[in-house]
């Protein structure tokens, strides 16, 4: 991120000051300051301040109102308080400088007015789960790959599904906007601090993925954050409206949000061992032996949309079966072949519409609990999952990931260890939510039932 000179005096923690950011913020001429926290739901707010309350709310004084934010409070504890993070501090484009002048952001935690942590923050849910694991000398770290849709917008400016490019995987095509629109999103990511490592073209027509290198998972689920806003931002410049839905087309692939994850200990990969066999770690097969073991009680926050369960269907690369293996990338986790200190497991069944907050802390929390109760992983699974019959995959004890959000959220409720990762205030307000968009879901006549039934009976 745009920070203040290493020179300059640092905070407790080693990085900007606040007087180092108010320096800075007077020399870059920035008019206005954006705290930004993210809601349960996984959606961007933010309140936003003039240059006169700078310093109040680098001292964590702005409150706002949480009861306005869904799960957040009861009305009659509304009161919320936001506590930046001085690490998180960046300088939007200068593109997004509105008329008035330029604007940067803090990314903050959400607490209470007595200075207690808020239980509805999902930054904070992190944060414990992230302590949990440095607790038994481990620092963690991911790298997502976040893939979305660029559609075209009607003559009103609405979001359509129609795209304006036939591309598929990899493909190189004539200059459209999709290229140049994701050229300009890399453009933007980079002077906010990101490291871009690849972007292209995805299988579906109009589907894209930008990679960006791995980190500490607090970072990484900030940068997620503020990737998801950067896209949409600049696909709304382009008139091309992004989106994160997992399936927005019937029939091509839907959008992933693969996660590489892998711990360090003493500057080493704690997931390599190269006296093991292929070089996994007891800590690598026990991490995997959680993720296994929580799936189900994980994936209604890695996958928390009705339309997420219609990615996660055979025949279009999403896993459906709740297994591992080292090669082929049908199954719900697969270790790439890279040794070393790149040693790591790539969990296939997210999807970018989790708040990536929750989706990492339950992530962390299904390996920690895996290397705590040294949980045995079994063996890889190296065949083709989709071609096995039925019969061979109850051979082999290979379980399925939830069919739709309704299985999805009874199975959260039946494991503690994803609610303790969540807490009770996440867990609950989570739980009533998704129970409300399931009952408005399975109350809709849509449009496939009229076509399918109402000439025939």
């Amino acid at each position: 991120m745009t920070t203040a000179s290493k020179k300059k005096s640092k905070n407790t923690a080693g990085g900007p000051s606040a007087s180092d950011i108010l320096a800075e913020m007077k020399d870059k001429q920035i008019r206005f300051l954006r705290l930004q926290f993210t809601d349960i739901m996984g959606i961007i707010k933010n309140v936003e301040v003039p240059e006169s309350q700078f310093e109040k709310a680098l001292n964590g004084e702005i409150l706002f109102d949480g009861s306005s934010i869904e799960g957040f409070a009861r009305i009659e504890e509304s009161d919320m308080l936001l506590r930046p993070d001085l690490d998180t501090f960046a300088i939007f484009p200068a593109r997004d400088a509105s008329i008035e002048g330029k604007v940067a952001r803090l990314i903050c935690d959400v607490y209470r007015p007595d200075l207690t942590p808020f239980a509805g923050c999902p930054r904070l849910a992190l944060k414990r789960v992230v302590e949990e694991a440095k607790a038994l000398g481990y620092e963690p770290v991911a790298g997502p790959e976040a893939e979305f849709f660029l559609f075209q917008r009607n003559e009103n400016g609405e979001a359509t599904t129609i795209t304006h490019d036939s591309g598929g995987y990899f493909d190189l095509a004539p200059v459209d906007q999709g290229e140049e629109c994701r050229r300009a999103i890399v453009n933007d990511l980079e002077v906010m601090g990101f490291e871009i490592e690849a972007a292209h073209h995805e299988v579906a027509p109009g589907q894209h993925e930008i990679d960006f290198k791995y980190g500490p998972m607090v970072l990484t689920a900030d940068n997620l954050a503020t990737f998801r806003f950067i896209v949409r931002k600049r696909a709304l410049n382009f008139g091309l409206h992004a989106t994160f839905m997992p399936k927005p087309l019937y029939g091509e692939n839907g959008s992933g949000m693969h996660v590489h994850q892998s711990l360090f200990k003493n500057g080493e990969n704690a997931f390599y061992n190269a006296d093991k066999p292929n070089g996994l770690s007891d800590i690598a097969r026990h991490y995997i032996g959680g993720l296994l073991t929580h799936a189900k009680g994980m994936v209604a926050i890695t996958n928390p949309l009705v339309n997420s369960y219609k990615r996660l269907v055979p025949g279009f690369e999403a896993p459906t079966h709740i297994c591992w293996s080292e090669r082929n990338r049908s199954p719900m986790a697969r270790v790439p072949d890279r040794r070393g200190v790149g040693t790591r497991v790539e969990l296939r069944m997210p999807d970018p519409a989790a708040n990536p907050y929750l989706a990492l802390a339950v992530m962390l929390k299904a390996g920690i609990d895996g290397i705590k109760n040294e949980i045995d992983a079994g063996d890889p699974v190296n065949k083709n999952i989709y071609s096995m019959s039925h019969r061979e995959r109850r051979r082999l004890k290979i379980d399925s990931l939830p069919g739709d959000l309704n299985e999805a959220v009874n199975a959260l409720e039946k494991d503690k260890v994803m609610q303790e990762a969540l807490g009770e205030h996440i867990t609950a307000n989570f739980i009533e939510a998704k129970r409300k968009v399931w009952s408005e879901y399975i109350s809709q006549v849509h449009p496939w039932e009229v076509e399918r039934y109402l000439s025939t009976y």
